[in-house]
C-alpha cells in the first residue's frame, strides 16, 4: 500500500516539473516577443525622427528671408507712420505707382503702331536652319519659316525685310508675320505704280510658255508675249530663258491678277527717240551717207 501511495506522488512531481518547463518556455517566448516589439518600435521611432528632420530641412529651403510679410509690415509700421510709408514703392524696387505708370507709357510710345493685314518693314535679329526671327519694334518678335527667303541665300542678321502682319497675337500670344505675303502685296503695289509712271523695270525670264515667256517681276509671274519680245519676229524663245531683261508694264488685269510686259516697247521707244534726233538734225541741202536696208524691184508696165 505504501508503494502505491508513493507512485502517485512521483507522477504529480513529474507533472509539476513539466508544467514549470512550459511556463518558463512561455516566459521566454513572451520575452522574445517584447524584445522584438521594442526593436520594431525603436526602428519606427528612428524612421519618424529622420522623416521629421528631412521635412524640416525642406521647409527651411522654402522659407523666405523673413517669415511673413505681415510680420515685416508690423515692424515697419511700428517705426514709420502708415501714411508716410509707400508700400507700392517697397514692393516694386523703390518705384512709386506714378513712376511705374510713366515707364509703361514711355514703353508703349516706343512701340510701333501696327495693325493686322498691313505690310511693314522689320529687322532680322536671328537666323536658324528652319526659322528667321524678325523684329518690327512691337511687343514680341515674329518667327517666319526660312523657306520664304529661299530666293535670298545671302540673308543675314541686321537685314531689313518686308513682312505682312497676319495676326498681332495668336493663341500663344505670338506675333504672326509672313514675308511671302508681304512680297506679293508690295509687288502688286509696285506693278501698278510702274504702269502709271511708265518706268522701265528689270525682270528675270523664268521659262517658256505657249505664245511667249514667263517673267518674274517683283516676285510676280508676268507674261511676255512672243510679239512683244522684239521689233522683228523671234522664232527661238529659249535663247532668252534664264536671262535678265528690261521691260515696261503694258497691261494689268486686276480681276485675274495678270500682268503683261513688253520688251519691244522699249526698243520702239528707243528707235523713235533716235528718229527724232536724226530728223531734228536734218537741214535743207545737207548731204548725208546712208545704208540701204531694203530694196524693191519696179517693173514697167507696157
Amino acid at each position: 500500500m505504501a508503494e502505491e501511495k508513493k507512485k502517485p506522488s512521483s507522477d504529480e512531481g513529474a507533472k509539476k516539473k513539466a508544467a514549470s518547463k512550459v511556463t518558463a518556455k512561455n516566459a521566454d517566448v513572451k520575452a522574445d516577443a517584447k524584445s522584438t516589439t521594442k526593436i520594431k518600435s525603436a526602428i519606427r521611432k528612428v524612421v519618424d525622427e529622420e522623416s521629421d528632420l528631412i521635412a524640416a530641412d525642406l521647409r527651411k529651403d522654402d522659407e523666405p528671408m523673413f517669415e511673413e510679410t505681415a510680420d515685416i509690415r508690423k515692424v515697419i509700421s511700428a517705426v514709420i507712420p502708415k501714411q508716410e510709408f509707400d508700400w507700392h514703392a517697397y514692393e516694386n524696387d523703390g518705384k512709386t505707382e506714378a513712376e511705374l505708370a510713366k515707364l509703361d507709357k514711355m514703353y508703349d510710345n516706343s512701340l510701333n503702331s501696327i495693325a493686322e493685314k498691313e505690310v511693314v518693314d522689320g529687322t532680322v535679329i536671328a537666323l536658324t536652319q528652319k526659322e528667321v526671327v524678325v523684329n518690327v519694334n512691337y511687343k514680341s518678335e515674329g518667327v517666319i519659316a526660312i523657306n520664304e527667303f529661299r530666293y535670298n541665300p545671302d540673308l543675314k542678321v541686321g537685314d531689313t525685310v518686308e513682312v505682312y502682319v497676319e495676326s498681332l497675337e495668336d493663341k500663344s500670344g505670338q506675333l504672326v508675320l509672313s514675308h511671302k505675303t508681304a512680297r506679293t502685296h508690295r509687288a502688286w503695289q509696285r506693278v501698278n505704280d510702274v504702269l502709271r509712271s511708265g518706268e522701265v523695270i528689270t525682270g528675270f525670264v523664268k521659262c517658256r510658255t505657249k505664245g511667249g515667256l514667263i517673267v518674274d517681276v517683283f516676285g510676280i509671274e508676268a507674261f511676255l508675249p512672243g510679239s512683244q519680245i522684239d521689233v522683228k519676229p523671234i522664232r527661238d524663245y529659249d535663247q532668252y530663258v534664264g536671262k535678265n531683261m528690261e521691260f515696261k508694264v503694258v497691261k494689268i488685269n486686276p480681276e485675274f491678277r495678270n500682268v503683261v510686259v513688253s520688251h519691244k516697247a522699249l526698243i520702239e521707244a528707243e528707235l523713235e527717240e533716235q528718229k527724232k534726233q536724226i530728223i531734228g538734225g536734218l537741214e535743207k541741202g545737207q548731204v548725208l551717207e546712208g545704208t540701204v536696208k531694203k530694196h524693191y524691184f519696179l517693173r514697167s508696165i507696157h
